[in-house]
């Protein structure tokens, strides 16, 4: 397929490299050069405008910071909708709010677009080693349709619904792991202030009820989980920006919704804490530096 990638950033230039790789022909635009430059090293075709590179496109991929940019980029002046002479299949894999993807998929099916919201999971890794999961709102057929784009970035694809359910399912899913992950910082702190070895809380709680998908992966102490970025110096693979930024859209629905959701409230209250100061650009298991910031002297 012919296809226009716009945002080619951590994620989305690693993401467009791979569907050139799965044998797509990619046009890409993104407002750094840098980042230009990085994606056109790995084969995509530099445009200088998203309108460029949706010149011919049978397919649109955005990959934006937030939902006000992901409306400019479609709607805005000389915005993607009004440079497709023709139906063309647009998939939206930024995390954005619920609302904004419901009213950009019916703005697109005026004109005749199948539109789908499609964020993702799997950090910078999954998007450089194309095992993204993606969590798609929208028509079956355009669903269908994208399968190919799907398969050439990700290991997984699951249609959550109709549009805005993919950016749902997201909100829900990184609340769960933000609350995970404070609650793995919280018992790992605790359980070396009592005099257990972080290497043996693990080996127990990994194979009992305490075991989770972010202990197993991203355990916040290092040595233990290889691909923890606690290893790196807490390097970001998911930075604590962009969670917070996550536990702020699930916020911001369960408050649309009348949702009470008092540890996601907790866990943006934690996240924002440790991104003001100055945590943002740590991965997000990097909280555990707050919790042991927070924590007084052990009396083990």
């Amino acid at each position: 397929m012919r296809i226009a990638f716009i945002g080619l950033g951590n994620m989305g230039g690693p993401m467009a490299a791979n569907l050139v790789s799965a044998g797509h022909e990619v046009h890409g635009f993104d407002l750094a050069e840098p980042a230009m430059e990085r994606a056109a090293g790995l084969g995509v075709q530099p445009a200088h405008s998203p309108a460029a590179a949706c010149r011919g496109a049978e397919a649109v991929i955005t990959m934006l910071p937030a939902g006000q940019h992901v409306d400019d980029v479609y709607t805005g002046q000389d915005g993607v909708l009004a440079a497709l002479p023709r139906a063309t299949l647009l998939v939206d894999a930024s995390t954005i709010d619920v609302a904004t993807a419901r009213e950009l998929a019916a703005r697109a099916g005026v004109d005749g677009h199948q539109m789908l919201d499609a964020p993702v999971s799997g950090g910078v890794t999954g998007a450089e080693n194309a095992t993204l999961t993606f969590m798609v709102g929208g028509d079956q057929d355009a669903f269908e349709a994208a399968r190919p784009l799907f398969d050439g970035m990700g290991s997984k694809a699951v249609l959550a619904g109709g549009p805005g359910a993919g950016q749902a399912a997201k909100a829900c899913n990184n609340m769960l792991l933000g609350i995970s992950m404070i609650g793995l910082a919280e018992a790992f702190t605790l359980g070396e202030r009592l005099g257990i070895k972080p290497e043996t809380l693990f080996a127990i709680s990994s194979a009992a009820s305490g075991c989770s998908w972010a202990m197993l992966h991203h355990l916040p102490v290092p040595g233990i989980v290889e691909t923890s970025s606690a290893n790196r110096d807490f390097e970001p693979g998911f930075a604590a920006a962009m969670m917070l930024k996550d536990l702020t859209l699930a916020q911001e629905a369960a408050a649309e919704t009348g949702t009470a959701t008092p540890l996601g409230s907790l866990a943006q209250g934690l996240y924002g804490e440790f991104v003001e100061g100055g945590g943002g650009g740590l991965d997000y298991a990097a909280v555990i530096r707050l919790i042991q910031a927070r924590s007084g002297p052990g009396r083990a």
